[in-house]
């Protein structure tokens, strides 16, 4: 499995001009691709020991979505994803939820300072802690199922700041289990596609305050904890926007009564400073 894993990056390494198996436009797309990732930044950048980054592009996405986790999930195959603010996704795999996206930020806080494709370590029991999640076997197997979820996707970014499109999953590498001995190992190891590297490029990513998160009802409050932690002054919002940028299915006149409760609990948290809802539309002060 991990030879496999080091064999799929083979594309990325030097390419010579004499290849008489590949396609010259094949050939160039790769040279440019290998070029760029070469230039991109080598290591995360380092940031606030107790926050989670992603990038811009995808915390203004669809892509993690709040809709209720009694709802059975979805599969999309090569789906659009709605984004704010520009760029465009197209998402392959099962659906993505405010799970998946707390274990995602978490894996990129321990890939800090670090390539990402370098193998990122750790207990299980000490993510689960970091997580807040409850250190049992619901909780094992809840981490073990937002990992696998993400290593089964295809995700085609288009980054209209970068001028740039990157086609990875989300995680490229998972080790977990112990085929010898028929248990789990006692440290995982996620490895994060390197290409992800290019969306934190030029520092366009947000950072999310991963305590505060946790003290927020799972679900529309922490979809748009993330969404608005990428704008230090938020603009006003149609509510139907939100309510697609959380994928709900929800009437709009249920939406927004949930809406206004989830406003309410990112004051309570001390995220927002207020808020207020006139002609549709959604305007929010952060606090600073």
């Amino acid at each position: 499995m991990r030879g496999g894993t080091e064999d799929s990056h083979n594309i990325l390494g030097p390419v010579s001009p004499e290849t008489p198996t590949l396609d010259p436009e094949l050939l160039a797309v790769l040279e440019r691709f290998r070029s760029v990732i070469e230039a991109s930044p080598k290591n995360l950048p380092e940031w606030t020991p107790t926050k989670g980054a992603s990038p811009n592009e995808i915390v203004r996405s669809a892509m993690f979505t709040a809709r209720n986790r009694n709802r059975r999930r979805i599969y999309l195959k090569q789906a659009e994803i709605i984004v704010t603010g520009g760029g465009s996704i197209l998402y392959l795999g099962e659906e993505l939820r405010q799970d998946d996206e707390l274990v995602w930020m978490r894996l990129l806080m321990l890939a800090k300072g670090q390539p990402l494709g370098d193998p990122i370590c750790f207990t299980p029991y000490s993510f689960l802690k970091a997580i807040g999640w409850r250190v049992n076997n619901w909780g094992y197997q809840h981490l073990r199922a937002c990992l696998l979820r993400m290593k089964a996707t295809a995700v085609q970014i288009t980054s209209n700041r970068l001028h740039q499109t990157v086609v990875t999953s989300l995680i490229d590498y998972i080790a977990m289990w112990d085929p010898e001995k028929q248990t789990s190992l006692a440290q995982w190891e996620v490895r994060v596609s390197k290409v992800m590297s290019l969306l934190f490029a030029d520092g366009a990513f947000t950072l999310i305050d991963l305590e505060q998160r946790k003290a927020l009802p799972e679900g529309i409050a922490t979809k748009l904890h993330s969404y608005w932690s990428s704008h230090r002054e938020p603009y006003p919002v149609k509510v139907e926007t939100l309510q697609k940028l959380c994928a709900s299915d929800s009437e709009l006149r249920f939406f927004r009564r949930e809406l206004k409760t989830a406003l309410k609990a990112l004051v309570a948290v001390g995220f927002l400073e207020t808020w207020g809802i006139e002609s549709d539309l959604v305007a929010v002060i952060r606090r600073r």
